[in-house]
């Protein structure tokens, strides 16, 4: 027996925002909200499902530095230069994080600054 990943939780100022963000980034819609301020996103399905869904939990706390951990997205329906126009219209933004230049991904940013990668390889949608 294994476990799997069933929820991601990403602390963050404003988790309203970042909910239409991440809905809109990965065709999730809003599963729950939570007393503390807290949102789940995920797929219609919901929880325990193909993919993990997010919490997106409030924290007064800044971001520091670079993510020690990061979410890597793949388009489904375009190829990576137009899915690359469609996140940055969403509000992502271009990160550096010591790229070379040569890298076949983009490191991009939400609007609280969490890095993330837009890779080159199109997957099947869930």
């Amino acid at each position: 027996m294994a476990c799997r990943i069933g929820e991601l939780v990403l602390d963050c100022r404003e988790p309203e925002v970042l909910a239409r963000f991440w809905c809109e980034v990965l065709d999730f819609v809003v599963l729950g909200r939570e007393d503390d301020g807290s949102v789940e996103v995920g797929p219609r399905e919901g929880f325990g499902g193909p993919q993990p869904t997010l919490i997106l939990s409030p924290s007064d706390e800044p971001k520091r530095g670079k993510s020690r951990l990061h979410i890597d997205v793949n388009p489904t329906d375009r190829e990576q230069d137009a899915e690359l126009e469609r996140l940055l219209a969403l509000g992502a933004r271009p990160a550096e994080i010591g790229q070379t230049g040569d890298e076949s991904w983009h490191v991009l940013a939400d609007p609280e600054g969490n890095e993330f990668c837009l890779l080159r390889a199109r997957i099947d949608p869930v």
